[in-house]
Formats: C-alpha cells, sequence, structure tokens
C-alpha cells in the first residue's frame, strides 16, 4: 500500500492499538483546529465516514475522553497516550484520525495544513 491509496493503517506509539482507514479525502483532508484540546495536543486531523474506520486490535486499551457539549469523542491508547482518533463534534456522522500515527507517514510531507476554528465552534453559540 503507497501513500497515494485511499486506505491506511494506523496505531498508537505501542502498537496495542491498530486501526484501518479510508480517508474521505486522502491526504489532502488533513486540517489543524485551534480548539483548547487540539492546539495543546499539535493534532492533524484526517476525516473518515463512520463505517470507514475499522478497530484491527486494542479496544481494550482505548480510553475515552470527552469535555463541554461531550459531543466530541476523543479515543487515546491508555497505555502510551497518543490520541488515535475521535467523533467529530463539527460532524458527527464522521470520525477524524491522527495523521501522525499512519504508518508509513511523516505529517512533515504533508505540507500547509489548513486550520479550522474550532475555538469560536458554531456548536457553542
Amino acid at each position: 500500500m503507497t501513500l497515494q491509496q485511499p486506505v491506511h493503517h494506523l496505531s498508537c506509539h505501542c502498537g496495542a492499538v491498530e486501526l484501518r482507514v479510508h480517508l474521505k479525502h486522502g491526504l489532502s483532508g488533513a486540517h489543524r483546529c485551534d480548539c483548547s484540546y487540539c492546539r495543546r495536543r499539535g493534532y492533524i486531523a484526517g476525516p473518515v465516514d463512520l463505517d470507514q474506520l475499522e478497530l484491527l486490535r486494542g479496544a481494550e486499551a482505548l480510553t475515552l475522553y470527552q469535555w463541554n457539549t461531550m459531543t466530541a469523542k476523543h479515543w487515546f491508547c491508555r497505555i502510551c497516550g497518543i490520541h488515535t482518533h475521535h467523533q467529530r463534534r463539527s460532524n458527527p456522522n464522521e470520525y477524524s484520525v491522527n495523521m501522525g500515527a499512519i504508518a508509513g507517514l511523516n505529517p512533515r510531507d504533508l505540507g500547509e495544513i489548513p486550520w479550522s476554528d474550532g475555538v469560536n465552534h458554531s456548536a457553542d453559540r
């Protein structure tokens, strides 16, 4: 599998959690968010339809984090702490995956990444 293909594997740092995803917009769908949580993580997200994310291994290692409106669901590995994916607040019919966790991808190679305004999120109005 090359990075040009839409299906990718990703894992947490320790390898306890593995996912297979079909990136909705390929690597060009990468974006950042400036909400208080995402900017602290330096997260680059890639959108995935709910039915296009498959947990291959590690359900027992995943921990859920939610705050504020409790709409977004952020999962990370309880062993190594790496954020793998989240169900989006702006579109609960999608996940976003941690582009830095995709096998064979260095996020530096993505170039300029557009930003979403998470500070002034429409769900907060």
